[in-house]
């Protein structure tokens, strides 16, 4: 009897440990993949919050010190910037401003980015109201030049005159990028504060027993929402039963009336997209040709699918790791393991990519989240697609996207597509639904 015990424990911490070295790494996300969908029209925001209202993140300052300093060196708080406060913050050369532009620099109140392209508010009354709208031209600064910017170029084109001074921001840029806009319609502090993410803090700064909205501790689909609120190309959700026709001058590309907590799914109508159908903002085959299509692919991703959420690859308030600063391939190594369940199942990084280790070839994102979009369309390809789905030179022509959009065609321009997809067969990489 004791050997038969001995026999059985041998057995059992054999079986244990084998289960933690193949599948170890994703014991600490069980709760989260498994925890129950509550459904996507239910409301989260805690019963006290709902009488709230936006007060800025300097009141969170206090009490929330660590997180208050990491979110205020991160890019959210400068997407958009006083110019009176700090002229600095101007990162355009308006020495060489061409002369057909509809301002100059004592004109502009506030700068939208700095990262990738630079856009400036010129102050405008619309009956009434104060409001702004965005100068005929910003600034690349991937180019280092100056290049015309039409605000109505992509689904704006129906609706609103194709003149920037006719186009308030309070439509286009305001919901995402003041916080308090886009559930208020104030402009409570610029840029992405806390509150964006949070939701309104006036009950909560009073009595702590007041719950803010923490999106971490909401199920896989929703935790993703207050990302997705701006991170996900849109229309107006009056769209759904009017046509854009009834509501010309007064469409809005944010979801008016949404709050951290609510349910996204009754404010946002998601941009249009039929697999196989390319459009203004997506291919045929669904990656986005532009900045903020996050949301868009990674809901159709197995990352997505399986319940990997934002804020597992991205810390919330550093906004790490970033386009520009990505930590090779130890984020990704987090959950995968060589040879486990969620692969790569091959045994050694080189097995897995047939380039060497420390090649370029073996960066996890450079396969698997090329550079597939544009910041504007004289900009380089510098967007990631975040399908996470290795797309093949097969595929690339079958979609009759660009070449250069291709990870393997990226860096090996040199061949052909038919050359690089040959290879791949031989390495064993594609199977019969893949040519």
């Amino acid at each position: 009897m004791k050997k038969l015990l001995l026999l059985l424990l041998i057995i059992g911490v054999g079986v244990g440990y084998y289960f933690y070295k193949k599948e170890g790494k994703i014991l600490p996300y069980y709760e989260q993949l498994t925890q129950d969908h509550v459904g996507v029209a239910v409301d989260l925001q805690d019963p006290a919050q709902k009488e709230a209202h936006f007060v800025g993140s300097d009141k969170c300052q206090k009490c929330h010190k660590e997180n208050y300093h990491a979110w205020s060196h991160s890019q959210h708080p400068r997407m958009i910037q006083d110019v009176e406060k700090n002229a600095s913050v101007v990162v355009g050369d308006f020495s060489k401003l061409p002369s057909d532009a509809n301002f100059m620099l004592k004109d502009i109140v506030y700068t939208i980015g700095s990262k990738f392209k630079q856009r400036y508010m010129l102050a405008k009354d619309f009956n009434g109201t104060q409001d702004y709208v965005v100068g005929n031209y910003q600034w690349n600064t991937q180019t280092g030049k100056w290049q015309h910017y039409k605000t109505w170029h992509y689904w704006y084109k129906d609706a609103y005159p194709h003149d920037n001074m006719q186009v308030p921001t309070s439509k286009t840029c305001d919901g995402c990028h003041f916080t308090g806009y886009m559930a208020e319609q104030k402009r409570i502090e610029p840029g992405i504060g806390c509150e964006m993410c949070h939701g309104p803090g006036s009950n909560h700064i009073k009595d702590t027993k007041s719950k803010v909205y923490l999106a971490a501790l909401a199920d896989p689909v929703r935790q993703n929402e207050v990302c997705l609120q701006c991170h996900m190309r849109n229309r107006d959700n009056r769209l759904k039963d009017h046509n854009m026709s009834e509501i010309y001058g007064d469409a809005v590309d944010y979801p008016k009336g949404y709050e951290a907590g609510r349910s996204l799914a009754k404010y946002k109508m998601v941009a249009p997209f039929v697999m196989g159908h390319e459009t203004g903002e997506f291919y045929a085959n669904g990656m986005g040709k532009h900045n903020r299509t996050q949301g868009n692919e990674y809901v159709h991703s197995m990352m997505g699918k399986h319940g990997i959420t934002c804020i597992n690859c991205h810390n919330p308030h550093t906004l790490a790791p970033t386009a520009k600063n990505n930590t090779g391939n130890a984020l990704c190594m987090k959950c995968h393991s060589f040879g486990s369940p969620i692969g790569p199942h091959e045994e050694t990084l080189s097995a897995h990519t047939h380039h060497k280790a420390d090649s370029k070839g073996s960066l996890c994102v450079e396969c698997h989240m090329p550079k597939v979009g544009r910041h504007t369309g004289k900009s380089p390809l510098t967007v990631r697609s975040h399908m996470f789905g290795f797309v093949t030179p097969a595929e690339t022509l079958k979609y009759k996207m660009p070449k250069k959009t291709n990870a393997c065609y990226a860096c090996h321009q040199d061949k052909s597509m038919k050359s690089l997809q040959n290879d791949l067969e031989k390495w064993g990489m594609v199977s019969w639904d893949k040519r």
